[in-house]
């Protein structure tokens, strides 16, 4: 356990300082110190804070060569500890009362901001649960646990024939911009005109590191009263008039992601010309690789050429010849039942900075093994839980999710491929942060970024697997968790 040696100083700061530590800087475990101020929840410039403010922290905190890691970012989460985001409460109050529950219990696992996911629904659930799944970071308190960056709305829109557990009835084709409002609420996917507007940048773009002043603020990115519920919308975007709708719905800030798709290479590729920038789940409910055939899993093999669309129609369908721009990152769930190991480690090697570990969990996360029901559209519908195995009753064993956390995600993730603890972690925190749009706020160690840590240890067992444990949380400065406690500290 760490060591605290509490200041002696009357002046109070807010301020913790940790030390001998392994921070993770890029692609590398740095030995340094990172200050963190629980009055502005901001990581601190700590030789400016030591040597011209002449600040002393209120703790200082020994790690015992511990790692600190920016705090997980879960871009996929459709529920957890017998939560289910896509449901309808009888009274809508408890629905946010188990909203913030999760959060807390979330936090617990290292995940200290997400983006909650609805499934293909009904109208009337979207427009009843999407309001409480906004941002919800503006109140920046810490005790409140993990924060959501934003919904994502994984169907209706999505191609039946890859529908995957969503059910087949509740799937919709889109023709224009006003079947989505109709479908989400207005008010949930159209921002107000006094709200901040920016397309999201290009990969490129979100890894650059000198032109801060193209970003928008973190009030603008994130927790910004005027910011609509949904962040994230995946679509089969060969279906209907998708591809077209795409650039629309960037310019509303929303991230436009590829999944539960028959879509081939050209008509993936077409969408990432479009403004596509993500893929849901790689390789689960879309059209199989194939030598002559790549489907979507192409893109990622495309070599970068976005200049030769900077000038191009966004609806020109790109040609073999001519692949599309920067290549989407993509989502991956390293659980051991959804994707065989090597095709985790395939996926990763072909496009490593955009690979972003996901859970896809459901709401059986920390519940023992059972029949559970599950809102599917209409009717009656069940997930059967055996192990960490879940599966929609009555199909034969359709997997349904999972009910994995994310850190075992990310220790899977470094046995699959033989990534370095830093390269495993990037994908749970400074990639999904790039994706998002929420880079130098979240996902980073940076002076001036959210003071969101994870402090963990590393196992290893005979035969070389290796493990990561979460030990410690802090959000905005807080310590909110320690390995130990069941609850919130």
């Amino acid at each position: 356990m760490p060591s605290v040696i509490r200041s002696a100083s009357p002046r109070h700061t807010g301020i913790t300082k940790f030390t001998n530590c392994r921070l993770v800087r890029g692609d590398e475990l740095v030995w340094d110190d990172v200050w963190v101020s629980s009055a502005t929840g901001k990581i601190l410039r700590s030789q400016s804070a030591f040597y011209d403010e002449l600040i002393m922290p209120d703790e200082v905190v020994d790690l015992g060569g511990r790692i600190v890691s920016p705090g997980f970012i879960e871009c996929q989460l459709n529920g957890a500890y017998g939560f289910n985001f896509s449901t309808i409460a009888d009274d809508m109050a408890q629905y946010g009362k188990q909203l913030r529950d999760l959060n807390r219990k979330l936090a617990q696992t290292g995940v200290t901001s997400y983006v909650p996911t609805v499934t293909s629904q009904t109208s009337e659930l979207y427009k009843r649960v999407l309001p409480y799944l906004g941002p919800s970071g503006a109140s920046r308190c810490a005790q409140e646990g993990a924060e959501s960056l934003g919904a994502h709305v994984e169907g209706p829109f999505l191609n039946p024939a890859r529908n995957g557990v969503h059910n087949p009835s509740a799937l919709r084709v889109a023709s224009s911009l006003s079947d989505l409002e109709d479908m989400y609420g207005a008010t949930n996917i159209t921002p107000s005109p006094s709200s901040f507007h920016r397309q999201k940048p290009s990969q490129e773009e979100s890894e650059g590191e000198d032109d801060e002043s193209s970003l928008p603020s973190p009030d603008q990115q994130h927790g910004n009263n005027d910011t609509i519920p949904i962040k994230m919308i995946t679509v089969a975007p060969e279906l209907g008039s998708m591809t077209s709708l795409i650039p629309a719905l960037v310019s509303r800030g929303v991230i436009v992601s590829i999944g539960h798709s028959e879509a081939t290479y050209e008509q993936a590729s077409a969408a990432v010309a479009a403004g596509a920038t993500m893929i849901t789940h790689l390789f689960n409910a879309m059209r199989p690789l194939h030598h002559r055939d790549p489907g979507i899993f192409g893109v990622l093999g495309a070599p970068d050429r976005s200049s030769d669309y900077s000038t191009s129609p966004a609806h020109e369908s790109p040609s073999p010849s001519r692949p599309a721009g920067p290549r989407p990152y993509f989502g991956l769930i390293a659980d051991g039942i959804h994707l065989h190991p090597a095709t985790v480690k395939i996926a990763w090697h072909a496009h490593p900075a955009g690979l972003v570990l996901v859970t896809d969990a459901m709401h059986m996360v920390g519940l023992p093994d059972g029949r559970y029901p599950w809102t599917n559209g209409e009717g009656e519908h069940f997930i059967v839980k055996r192990g960490n195995v879940l599966e929609l009753e009555g199909t034969g064993g359709v997997i349904a999710g999972s009910s994995i956390t994310l850190v075992d995600c990310v220790s899977n993730f470094l046995n699959y491929t033989g990534a370095t603890i830093p390269e495993a972690l990037r994908a749970v925190t400074a990639t999904p942060a790039a994706m998002l749009g929420v880079q130098r706020v979240k996902g980073c160690l940076d002076a001036g970024a959210d003071a969101d840590l994870v402090v963990l240890s590393e196992r290893s067992e005979d035969g070389g697997k290796r493990e990561l444990v979460v030990d410690e949380v802090w959000k905005f400065g807080i310590k909110i968790f320690e390995r130990g406690s069941d609850k919130i500290v």
